[in-house]
């Protein structure tokens, strides 16, 4: 049981949080662009925070179900449809056997996402992760983007229910980027900033750049001023973290993401914080960036402050709702309980029958 690919959509695959620990072994981390709304899909769906869920960019699938179950769709909006009629996102949808999915081009943003209840799909973890990473053809369904009559099978065979299903319910993730919009990044300073210029430094964060359709899962390349060094940006190659901000000897920044490679020999004048990647990536080409200076300290506050949301948000898809009870989910755990309680009393006289119960009605007759 689970769901057949009808039409693959442009770069659909399966990822988690992403595969750690093997940087040093030259395997990027892959895993979703938009870690924001991965977060919230798992959410929607009761699934843990690093549950696999399908990643999508520009044209999104269109699935069928094979079983029932629940979906939650996140980030971009694609103009989603189920079974032909509008599918909204931030909520957990029921789905049922036979039923379809498909989506339109993007109104807003560039990565979508499906989840999945029940512990999404059924895909083995390479190396601790379900993450595709599509140049070592490892991970994912097969290493690779789904085709058409791909199947994927559920982790579990059948979710046709939702503890307090009708509060499981968020508003439109609004930190997404709106046509006309300058996309203001926080960064720290990057471990070779000092290879740049006070001029090229001003540049950086005082100067907007521009989104360029050169932009991929490795990296966003950004248009704009050019970015003065001192003698140069090559570099003796180092690590790269997510969100690294390289100016190659162009002078044009580049912002290396999920697929990124795991060294690189430019300089890095900054790195984003992990709060504002979610903003970056579901920029469309030609949106505006600008950079604004924080601290190390200012960064992990941001952090905290996101997880403080996330447990907030936790709350109020699990509030008490009406319609929050599944008749067939409380007949199922009622039934054991009662005949286990039948088979002890087997044999045994009803408290109406005891001689006591005879004394106690002559004594009030």
């Amino acid at each position: 049981m689970g769901i057949m690919i009808r039409k693959p959509g442009v770069a659909t695959t399966v990822q988690d949080t992403g595969r750690f620990g093997y940087m040093g072994s030259g395997f990027s981390p892959s895993g979703v662009m938009d870690r924001r709304a991965l977060r919230l899909a798992n959410l929607l769906v009761d699934n843990d925070p690093d549950d696999c869920v399908l990643e999508f960019a520009l044209a999104g699938p269109t699935l069928r179900f094979t079983t029932d179950t629940f979906i939650a769709l996140t980030g971009a909006d694609f103009s989603a449809r189920l079974d032909g009629a509008e599918a909204p996102l931030y909520r957990a949808l029921p789905v049922h056997r036979g039923s379809k999915l498909s989506f339109g081009a993007p109104r807003r943003g560039v990565y979508g996402y499906i989840a999945f209840a029940g512990g999404s799909l059924s895909v083995a973890k390479v190396m601790g992760s379900r993450s595709t990473n599509l140049k070592c053809s490892l991970g994912g369904w097969h290493g690779r983007t789904l085709a058409p009559n791909d199947y994927i099978p559920f982790a579990q065979k059948e979710t046709d229910y939702l503890p307090m299903q009708a509060s499981h319910e968020l508003p439109y993730d609004d930190i997404y980027p709106k046509p006309g919009e300058i996309v203001e990044l926080r960064v720290i300073p990057g471990p070779q900033e000092e290879l740049f210029t006070d001029a090229g430094i001003k540049t950086f964060y005082e100067q907007t750049f521009e989104t360029t359709v050169k932009s991929d899962r490795m990296g966003y390349r950004l248009d704009g001023p050019a970015i003065e060094t001192i003698a140069g940006s090559d570099i003796i190659s180092d690590g790269i973290a997510f969100g690294a901000v390289q100016v190659p000897s162009h002078g044009r920044p580049i912002i290396m993401l999920a697929d990124r490679q795991t060294t690189g020999g430019y300089a890095k004048i900054a790195t984003v914080a992990s709060v504002d990647i979610p903003k970056l990536v579901q920029s469309t080409p030609g949106t505006a960036i600008s950079f604004k200076l924080i601290s190390v300290g200012e960064a992990q506050c941001l952090y905290r402050e996101q997880e403080k949301y996330y447990a907030h948000l936790e709350k109020v898809v699990t509030r008490p709702t009406a319609g929050g009870t599944s008749p067939r989910r409380t007949a199922r755990r009622l039934t054991p309980i009662l005949e286990r309680q039948a088979l002890a009393s087997r044999g045994k006289s009803l408290w109406i029958d005891t001689p006591s119960a005879h004394s106690a009605t002559k004594e009030n007759g």
